[in-house]
């Protein structure tokens, strides 16, 4: 079973050389940690940033470099700075190449719940409704099962959407899976995670074809 490091660690596998990633706020930020050797990838922050890198040492804090999540930052050489208004026009341009988000639900036909639990306070939806109608290609970063133990992944989303039908591919911690039209179909598992394990905590229809590999992290 992963942890959220792990979960970022096997995300960070799908990067690809030229990328421009946007990192959701939760597991999504740590991705920048673990970007592949051998690959130049650019992350845009919808707050107004391009080109951010790792999250800084303790004590190398810069309280007015910050992402999203409101989370200190590092920026990597040519980083650049911008409004808002910047910012969604290259989401909403669609020049954005991957999106990583974190999500409540997710349904077995690619339905997202990331915003907001009724009757509980919300500041804002902030930039994800842009990002799932923007985004070609989404990763949904999450644990598999809620505090009490509950799938996330569902026949339908009981929670106010996000977007429709746009989560392409979601990585927990005890799973990678692909959204198809069938269902969600299982690619790999975590490690010490059986077959049997992803089952149980999927209530959506999970499809299972052939042996299905452990994940590598490294």
């Amino acid at each position: 079973m992963l942890d959220k490091t792990g979960i970022a660690k096997r995300i960070a596998k799908e990067l690809k050389d030229g990328y421009f990633v946007n990192l959701g706020i939760g597991i999504p930020t740590l991705v920048a940690n673990y970007i592949p050797e051998g690959i130049e990838v650019e992350f845009q922050s919808e707050n107004g940033v391009l080109g951010m890198g790792p999250f800084p040492f303790d004590g190398d804090e810069d309280a007015d470099i910050i992402n999203a999540g409101k989370q200190t930052i590092t920026t990597l050489p040519g980083a650049s700075f911008f409004d808002s208004a910047t910012s969604f026009a290259m989401i909403r341009g669609q020049h954005v190449d991957l999106t990583i988000l974190g999500a409540m639900e997710v349904s077995e036909n690619g339905d997202i719940a990331n915003w907001k639990i009724p009757g509980k306070m919300v500041k804002g939806m902030g930039g994800a409704m842009d990002l799932v109608a923007s985004a070609e290609n989404i990763i949904v970063a999450m644990m598999h099962t809620n505090k009490r133990g509950e799938s996330k992944l569902l026949k339908k989303c009981s929670l106010p959407l996000t977007g429709v039908g746009c989560v392409k591919k979601i990585v927990t911690n005890l799973a990678v899976l692909e959204v198809t039209d069938n269902g969600f179909k299982l690619l790999e598992r975590a490690p010490g995670v059986s077959v049997e394990d992803i089952q149980k905590a999927t209530e959506g229809t999970l499809i299972i074809e052939g042996d299905i590999p452990e994940m590598q992290l490294d």
